[in-house]
């Protein structure tokens, strides 16, 4: 049982900026609980999908188009998921919401980073730059990203980890983005998976 890890899935739609955080944190000892072993795509030209072929890790492409709908398409995702016995998944900029049939299927065991300070700016609608874009708005003074548990409200699960960015004047949405990309969410995205990953086999004992 020491030397087993648990088996980590990560779920993308761009260009995997996340996942190769995690990638990284797991060739330096950050990840140490859990390795990366499959990667699905809901996008057939993600960058994500070239990042994980280059590092060796099995991808695959689940589109809602191709499988017809929505229930088809979790259907899909879950089969790939335990047909390769993943115990612990990760959203990494990851545009589509899931249902609770598939969240409930995966208690405590999804997790993902949102560009912002939960409560604020989150929930359906706030994803990419949107988050920021609003953040500029209101013309908050400190940002920064969430790592939570994944439940059936957009943004809604147990948070596992917060880090603070400061917005500096003259900040556009991208050059928010950016910082918070770097200062937060590829700092604590590792951490959490790692202390998930830690908890989920202490759970198993």
């Amino acid at each position: 049982m020491a030397d087993k890890k648990a088996r980590i899935g990560v779920l993308v739609s761009g260009g995997g900026t996340n996942l190769q955080a995690l990638i990284d944190a797991q060739k330096s000892g950050i990840i140490k609980s859990g390795e990366i072993s499959l990667v699905i795509s809901n996008k057939k030209d993600a960058y994500a999908l070239t990042r994980a072929e280059q590092n060796g890790i099995p991808a695959f492409t689940v589109t809602k188009k191709e499988c017809g709908g929505q229930e088809a398409f979790e259907d899909k995702l879950i089969e790939i998921l335990d047909s390769n016995n993943i115990d612990i998944i990760v959203l990494a900029g990851f545009l589509s919401i899931l249902s609770i049939k598939f969240t409930s299927h995966y208690e405590n065991r999804i997790i993902n980073v949102h560009p912002a300070l939960i409560p604020s700016f989150c929930g359906e609608g706030f994803y990419g730059l949107r988050v920021h874009e609003a953040a500029l708005e209101k013309g908050v003074k400190v940002t920064g990203a969430t790592v939570h548990f994944v439940n059936e409200i957009p943004d809604g699960g147990k948070i596992i980890l917060q880090k603070a960015v400061d917005v500096l004047d003259g900040d556009t949405p991208e050059i928010l983005q950016k910082r918070v990309m770097e200062q937060a969410e590829w700092i604590i995205l590792p951490q959490a998976v790692e202390l998930v990953s830690k908890a989920y086999f202490k759970a198993l004992k």
